[in-house]
């Protein structure tokens, strides 16, 4: 319980550091990634209008427009992108879609009518031809075999001569491996995929793809053509890839790239024959089938000229929207570049996405050392650090000492957890955004309480029990609307399988509430629905979720007779890092363990993981980091503080819970008590301090100085939101020198004092007061000013004076997100993702902050901190660290 405590406790302090007056909220839209400064669209965005028109020229020769729409694309972050980072794309003044698919990716999206193709294209400006845009199939950029009813580009008024051809596009095209029967009516035309390598793919079946277009490739479709809604607007979260990716896409930090937007508007059609007009030339000038708004489940052939198969035709391609964007430097960039060897930081996942961004500011300047984060359990991370096997450890809560050397907990990042989703609603009506949770529906997923399908019905002690939670009158009554077609995905939520802090945090949260306790327990809820007989009484919290069910269904199935499972753990199947929970999520691909198959190469029954969801069908919950969150464009659900008071994770939020933290021991964590939690009901219970914890004295100067150096720099430079190198990326609050998390610079300043000074006496234990501050018997004075030593590299840095003094920021307030909407919650739940800081958690900042601003002044003057650079995550090093 101190353990989860106190990772809460370093979350809310972290946005203590906010300043304690925090802006209203703005209208009700989908929440923005944590951290993120409104300036954000302005400085790293896109926002563009254009007309787009299209004309039909009369066999006078006369030209008239039939269609015109001013439409305005934006995208909410360009720059430093990395490899499957989700950006926000919307658009509004568009020509409302007809016959929306049930799969808009790939080529399931092809039978539509005034969709907004997007897609990623290697390139700007002149650069960006259609040769360099990736679709994933060929169905998608070449037209072969068609009837002249299907060749209406060739009917494109706005089109070169050469492209009206029967056979057009790539030359010469390679016969032997696409034949083009450009006699006997047929028209062809191939739009060709040209490589980063400069490899020509013809593009005209399966086989002439690149690789990653490959059937059955590692990441689905990210190519969309997504549907304008009855008013015109639309938006998606568009995921790009690296080169890491899509090798022959090949964006990178050296290549430049766009998003290309091409809204649909409908080929502009040349001079027509009059009454001896040709099928092609009435087949250019058709208008659709559907009406606005309509599906085409049935995938129903569509008016070729509005549909999105032809985006590469000049009529369409000359309508574009190029948004520019760039990519940062690649997750190996230090091993690379930096042949030094690291110093090695062990310990919590939550720091992934900030230690990814920081890394390359610590390895490129060679007066600061090479920095590497290796991730581990916290508890892993702390002993090695102990035993003086790694440098520092990372870790959101007070751990367990074996040794009687003092360490110091220097707060070095504000940001936390959340129960991760993707929910299609029923009818293909979109994505659910506004997801609410309780504690007991947590725990009826963590605790296996669902039977999950008819293998599960026969379970002891849960014939009541609904399949999954979709029927659970529970959930239902918090998200009314959905689907309530049970799936096994829908009885679990992903999670981890290895010790965190984040599942003590979590398990904390639970044991906190009073029905979940008692579920646990084993009272029945309001609908009559039991726990897990395995798990009645579980003692929570605990750091490590156990899989305690035994039961293994009878059946007649010959497969599952051959390999006999413990059902309800093969459903839940937990994995090794919160980085796999949000691939999984991002894929709609369950971890469920149940599917059963014979495999003819073996002549054998095997036990594997079952099929990706369907598109329009998805329902899946999984515990990620809010990092991961912010940069995969993740939706996150509101959790319940108290009874119909739901709390989502925000800027605000967050930093009410630092708020709400306190220290009981110097140089210790932060702790926060639930209970201080529920009585705010203005605090989310997934926020989390991330710790630098290190010994105060033992260490040798080098590492103590790297460790001193990182603590600073991560609390200054390191604190300045953006996508940038060195910069605090989204799904984090900054530390301040005001506001709720002033408590926390504070503190990481003192304890770089003392990891800095490492006397050879131990510092005083009990000494100093019950917030941290500096005994004194270090002797170093001013604890922001360097003790002047050699660096790694053997140059003469007198407190790094040679280096630009950089602090955090003191005059911006956290950024705001709005609320979650909350148009499908019932009239008596509240659901909060912003709340003005008072109470209890204003108070603590209240007479923190002229204190902490008076102890800023002095200290200014002296603070001097380098640029930052910090190694690389290895992904083989450090799985799922969000490389």
């Amino acid at each position: 319980m101190r353990r989860l405590l106190g990772a809460l406790a370093l979350a809310v302090t972290v946005l203590a550091a906010v300043p304690a007056v925090l802006p209203a909220p703005t209208s009700a839209a989908a929440p923005t990634a944590v951290g993120t400064p409104p300036e954000r669209a302005a400085a790293d965005g896109y926002r563009e209008t254009r007309t787009l028109t299209r004309t039909f020229t009369d066999a006078s020769g006369e030209q008239r427009t039939v269609a015109s729409y001013d439409v305005t694309v934006s995208a909410d972050t360009t720059r430093d992108l990395r490899g499957r980072q989700r950006v926000r794309i919307s658009w509004s003044g568009a020509q409302p879609s007809g016959g929306r698919a049930a799969n808009p990716y790939g080529e399931n999206g092809l039978n539509q009518e005034y969709p907004v193709v997007i897609m990623q294209c290697r390139g700007q400006g002149e650069d960006v031809r259609p040769e360099t845009c990736w679709t994933s199939s060929f169905s998608q950029r070449s037209q072969l075999l068609r009837s002249d009813l299907e060749s209406v580009w060739r009917e494109d008024a706005a089109a070169d001569e050469a492209d009206k051809a029967r056979v057009s596009g790539l030359d010469p095209i390679p016969t032997e491996q696409c034949p083009t029967a450009d006699t006997n009516g047929f028209s062809s035309r191939l739009t060709e995929f040209v490589a980063a390598n400069g490899t020509v793919y013809p593009a005209c079946n399966a086989d002439t793809m690149p690789p990653e277009a490959a059937v059955g490739a590692a990441f689905p479709p990210a190519e969309v053509a997504a549907f304008t809604d009855e008013d015109g607007a639309g938006s998606v979260q568009f995921e790009v890839r690296s080169d890491v990716e899509n090798e022959s896409l090949g964006c990178n930090n050296t290549v430049d790239c766009s998003i290309v937007v091409i809204p649909i508007v409908g080929i502009s059609c040349d001079r027509q024959e009059g009454d001896t007009a040709s099928l092609s030339e009435r087949a250019c000038r058709r208008r659709g089938q559907f009406a606005p708004g309509s599906s085409n489940f049935a995938n129903d052939g569509i008016d070729t000229a509005v549909g999105p198969a032809l985006w590469w035709s000049e009529s369409n391609w000359r309508h574009r929207f190029e948004i520019p964007i760039s990519f940062g430097l690649p997750p190996d960039t230090c091993d690379v570049l930096d042949p030094r060897p690291p110093t090695g930081f062990f310990g919590s996942e939550l720091l992934a996405q900030a230690g990814l961004q920081w890394a390359p500011a610590y390895c490129l300047n060679k007066k600061r050392f090479k920095f590497q984060l290796n991730i581990t359990s916290d508890a892993a991370g702390f002993n090695l650090m102990e035993s003086d096997q790694a440098a520092a450890a990372v870790v959101s809560s007070e751990q367990e000492q074996r040794g009687e050397i003092p360490v110091g907990y220097a707060p070095t990042a504000v940001t936390g957890f959340a129960i991760g989703y993707i929910i299609d609603r029923p009818d293909n009506a979109g994505e659910y955004d506004s997801l609410k949770l309780n504690a007991r529906l947590i725990a009826k997923l963590l605790t296996q309480s669902y039977p999950a399908s008819d293998l599960g019905r026969g379970h002891p002690g849960m014939a009541d029990n609904p399949i999954s939670i979709v029927n659970d009158p529970e959930f239902i009554r918090l998200n009314p609307g959905l689907s309530r077609i049970d799936q096994e995905a829908a009885a679990t939520v992903l999670s981890l399988s290895v010790s965190s802090d984040v599942i003590e945090q979590l398990t904390a949260y639970l044991a906190a509430d009073p029905e979940a306790r008692a579920f646990i327990a084993g009272q029945k809820d309001p609908w009559g629905m039991r726990v897990n007989p395995a798990y009645r009484d579980l003692a929570v919290p605990l750091d490590e979720f156990p899989l305690l069910d035994t039961y293994v269904p009878e059946t007649q199935d010959s497969c599952r007779q051959a390999n006999p499972v413990v059902y309800l753990s093969a459903v839940a199947a937990p994995v090794t890092s919160l980085r796999k929970i949000s691939d999984a999520l991002l894929d709609g691909q369950p971890n469920v363990q149940t599917r059963c198959e014979f495999d003819p190469p073996t002549g054998t029954f095997k036990i594997g993981k079952i099929a990706r969801q369907s598109y329009g069908a998805r329902f899946m919950l999984g515990l990620v980091s809010l990092g991961d969150a912010a940069r995969f464009g993740l939706r996150t659900a509101a959790l319940e503080t108290r009874p119909n008071r739901f709390v989502a994770p925000t800027p605000q939020t967050m930093a009410n819970a630092v708020g709400l933290m306190t220290r009981s021991t110097p140089r210790g964590p932060f702790e926060l008590d639930q209970a201080d939690l529920r009585r705010s009901s203005n605090a989310y219970p997934g926020t989390m301090v991330v710790y630098t914890a290190s010994k105060l004295f033992g260490v040798d100067p080098d590492t103590a100085r790297s460790v001193s150096q990182f603590i600073r720099v991560s609390t200054t430079e390191g604190q300045r939101p953006g996508s940038g190198n060195g910069r605090l990326p989204g799904g984090f609050v900054p530390i301040r020198n005001g506001g709720p998390t002033a408590k926390l610079k504070k503190a990481a300043t003192e304890v770089a004092a003392l990891v800095s000074a490492q006397d050879t006496r131990p510092p005083r234990q009990g000494g100093g007061d019950d917030d941290g501050t500096d005994d004194g018997t270090d002797g170093t004075g001013d604890s922001d000013t360097d003790t002047g030593t050699t660096d790694s590299g053997g140059t003469d840095v007198p407190g790094d004076t040679d280096l630009p003094a950089v602090d955090a920021p003191t005059d911006g307030a956290v950024p705001t997100e709005t609320p979650a909407p909350t148009t499908d919650a019932p009239a008596e739940i509240d659901v909060v993702s912003t709340a003005s800081t008072r109470g209890a958690e204003a108070g603590i900042a209240g007479w923190l902050l002229p204190a902490l601003l008076l102890l800023g002044l002095v200290a200014g003057g002296a603070v001097v901190l380098v640029r930052f650079l910090v190694a690389p995550l290895r992904a083989a090093r450090t799985p799922g660290s969000g490389s």
